[in-house]
């Protein structure tokens, strides 16, 4: 834990530290070795929330970007189970920071204990197997909606460099047989109508994200974070670049999950 109530006061970890839970009043003691991230744990028991994971620089990082008032805050159901929140914002948004590995069980369970949930992840185990390919027209554009994409994988460089064909062209009729046409065509179109959405391939993905009801936004390390959505009615998916900056501002600001990172401010990208 990175907070323990020091005499009536919210404390970060200090040497020869001692306090209490925030969560369930039991008594903790400072970590502050020279190698370890300075922390607070419980004297006697492991810990007291079962979803509580240890704490990695990465994770400290992530809290360190909201306000103190905001970080490691317990969230009590109407049944009175309570869990604690690596940041909660005062509008109600909650994030859950994720680094190592998660059932669907417990996934589905945080899920529907926290309602209005962010998931953050840790991307940096997996970055070899996740490829971003090319950019996308915004899926509520004009141009979007005549446009169906071949899924692109890292086998297929065809579809991976974008491959579609029209609606306009093919009327339902007859679309066994269809004109393939090639991103180059209407490069210029598609940045016009650019919002961050490129299609991806995952290589052996964590499924439960895949399956998440709440948003999931995966770190790896850059300034921009990888949203993961489905494009369209053909269930196409898709990944939506959000600036770091953004994602802060908006976590603070905003009511609901599904509205981060909506707005969308242009990001470099190339091909």
């Amino acid at each position: 834990m990175q907070y323990a109530i020091v005499e009536g006061q919210r404390r970060e970890a200090f040497s020869g530290g001692k306090g209490v839970c925030p969560t369930c009043a039991a008594n903790t003691i400072a970590k502050c070795g020279p190698r370890v991230l300075h922390h607070w744990a419980h004297s006697r028991i492991r810990n007291c929330d079962p979803w509580w994971e240890n704490e990695t620089p990465w994770h400290r990082q992530w809290k360190n970007l909201f306000p103190e008032d905001s970080r490691e805050i317990n969230h009590v159901a109407s049944d009175g189970e309570v869990h604690r929140a690596d940041v909660k914002t005062p509008t109600g948004i909650v994030l859950e920071i994720q680094h190592s590995s998660m059932t669907d069980e417990e996934r589905i369970s945080r899920e529907q204990f926290y309602g209005n949930l962010i998931w953050v992840i840790d991307g940096s185990r997996f970055r070899d197997r996740f490829d971003i390919f090319h950019p996308l027209p915004d899926p509520s554009s004009e141009l979007a909606k005549d446009l169906v994409w071949y899924k692109a994988t890292r086998q297929m460089q065809g579809a991976a460099n974008g491959l579609f064909w029209r609606r306009s062209e093919n009327p339902e009729s007859a679309r066994e047989l269809v004109q393939i046409h090639s991103i180059h065509e209407i490069k210029n179109d598609v940045q016009l109508a650019y919002r961050g959405h490129h299609q991806y391939d995952w290589i052996r993905p964590h499924r439960t994200w895949l399956d998440a009801k709440c948003p999931v936004y995966i770190d790896f390390g850059s300034d921009k974070l990888v949203r993961m959505e489905i494009y369209d009615e053909s269930n196409l998916p898709c990944i939506r670049l959000v600036s770091r900056k953004q994602f802060a501002h908006d976590v603070m600001t905003e009511t609901l999950a599904s509205a981060v990172g909506t707005n969308f401010y242009p990001i470099h990208t190339h091909g």
